[in-house]
């Protein structure tokens, strides 16, 4: 390891920030980190938000990258596919790929976070601050302003370069525009529901009650609630519900009569296996969703937005972790052919990026609307059906959209969303219109779907649709 000249500062010690933070120490640059939050390593900071997530092939890769990947493994539980449970408490399963061996891990964000901070903190030329709000940054000078939480105080941090992996609520983005410095595109959109996180404890042997194997998922239209496994054998339960439209929705159910009328006509079933409801239903936050798209990134050679700092996403792909863990796999390797140039850097990060990110914001929608309205429906479920045939006869040829998003580190999302659109499409249209004769053979319903696969992308070629 070669030590660099340039002084690195991120913004932010979140998953993306951490790894950033690891990921140029071993490069040899001496980095300082700035977190807002105390350390979570000794301080609970969860406040019943986002404590498990959804690790997957890219994210892995990055953490192959960084050479911890052994470290994580013992966070992870295997989640093989979806569980879906009616409204009478029936449950059927539904595999994410037809390939064996393919899965999706529910892993701790503390645990994953705290990993990442104590293997950075390994490296001498890595100082990490915590407690520590940055107000806002002078991107011409690259000078970060702060106030500690403990004393106070505001200071001001000077650096060479500054990386902004500070959230959603991005304190370096929003000096972006205030600042005018030069044209800056932003958009922030929220969906109208929001999400508030419950908790189905352990049983009384420490054992999960319910298939630890799976994301469960509770579809009903308008909200849905599902639950991913925890090692201490409970799981982590989110409601997906409105804030002010339904019969049913946050601004109206202020008592417990009425969280309990809602959970025993919706979701009997989970109702059973949540015993704290009332307290942790009225004590735990109800948190917005949201998509953050905006651009340009960088200024000049000085200043970068990485992670949810530049495309915040929706939840509903597993995929924001993922995604941001794949921002800094992408940064390093465009680092190492522009070694030493740091604007050239930056704009070739971003043009390899930005269509990316904003195809998995997309998808990301698309997959909340699937989740909660379609996994039930009779049709998606044959269509389901018939690719997880497919994918299994065919495992070097065919590859659903969620197999190239969630399981296909080397393909970028744009390609997947752009090739699994056309197939879901294919597939649906074939299935509706009875043109699939599942008494033939697979071969030949895949040389069908691959046709019709290739004219709905010629056709999007044609009217210029991506």
């Amino acid at each position: 390891m070669t030590q660099k000249e340039e002084n690195i500062l991120i913004i932010g010690a979140g998953l993306c920030g951490s790894l950033l933070a690891l990921r140029m120490a071993q490069r040899g640059y001496q980095v300082t980190v700035y977190e807002s939050r105390p350390d979570l390593r000794t301080t609970d900071i969860s406040a019943g938000r986002s404590i498990n997530l959804a690790l997957s092939d890219r994210g892995l890769k990055a953490m192959k990258m960084v050479g911890i990947a052994d470290k994580v493994t013992p966070f992870c539980i295997p989640m093989y596919g979806r569980m879906i449970h009616d409204i009478e408490g029936n449950t059927f399963a539904s595999n994410y790929s037809g390939r064996t061996g393919k899965y999706i891990n529910s892993i701790s964000r503390g645990g994953l976070n705290g990993l990442l901070l104590t293997e950075a903190e390994k490296y001498e030329n890595v100082t990490i601050h915590f407690n520590k709000k940055c107000t806002g940054v002078d991107i011409e000078n690259t000078i970060a302003k702060f106030k500690c939480y403990a004393t106070k105080e505001k200071f001001e941090v000077h650096a060479d370069i500054i990386f902004g992996a500070d959230g959603a609520g991005s304190a370096l983005r929003k000096s972006y525009y205030l600042e005018k410095k030069f044209l800056f595109s932003y958009s922030q959109n929220y969906l109208t529901h929001g999400y508030k996180e419950l908790e189905i404890p352990a049983g009384k042997i420490g054992n999960h009650q319910i298939s630890k194997d799976h994301l469960h998922i509770w579809p009903r239209g308008e909200y849905m609630l599902i639950a991913l496994p925890n090692l201490d054998g409970s799981f982590t339960v989110t409601l997906f519900l409105s804030y002010d439209e339904g019969e049913y929705n946050f601004n109206n159910l202020t008592n417990i009569e009425k969280v309990t009328e809602f959970f025993k006509t919706q979701f009997p079933d989970a109702l059973d296996l949540i015993p704290d409801i009332d307290h942790e239903f009225f004590n735990n936050p109800t948190g917005a969703l949201g998509t953050v798209k905006c651009s340009p990134w960088c200024y000049k050679g000085k200043t970068l937005l990485i992670g949810d700092a530049a495309h915040a996403i929706v939840p509903f792909y597993g995929q924001g972790m993922n995604a941001s863990f794949e921002d800094v796999v992408v940064f390093d390797e465009i680092l190492e052919q522009h070694q030493g140039d740091w604007s050239a850097t930056f704009k070739a990060y971003q043009k390899a990026r930005k269509e990316d990110t904003d195809a998995i914001a997309d998808l990301a929608i698309d997959n909340y609307f699937e989740m909660r309205d379609h996994v039930a429906n009779p049709l998606f479920k044959e269509k389901r059906k018939l690719e997880m045939d497919l994918e299994k006869t065919f495992p070097d040829n065919y590859f659903s959209k969620y197999s190239m998003v969630t399981f296909d580190e080397n393909i970028g999302y744009a390609k997947a969303m752009k090739i699994g659109r056309a197939q879901d499409k294919a597939l649906l249209n074939l299935i509706a219109d009875h043109e699939i004769d599942t008494s033939k053979d697979l071969k030949s319903i895949f040389d069908q779907v691959q046709q019709e696969t290739s004219e709905i992308l010629e056709e999007d070629k044609i009217a210029g649709l991506k």
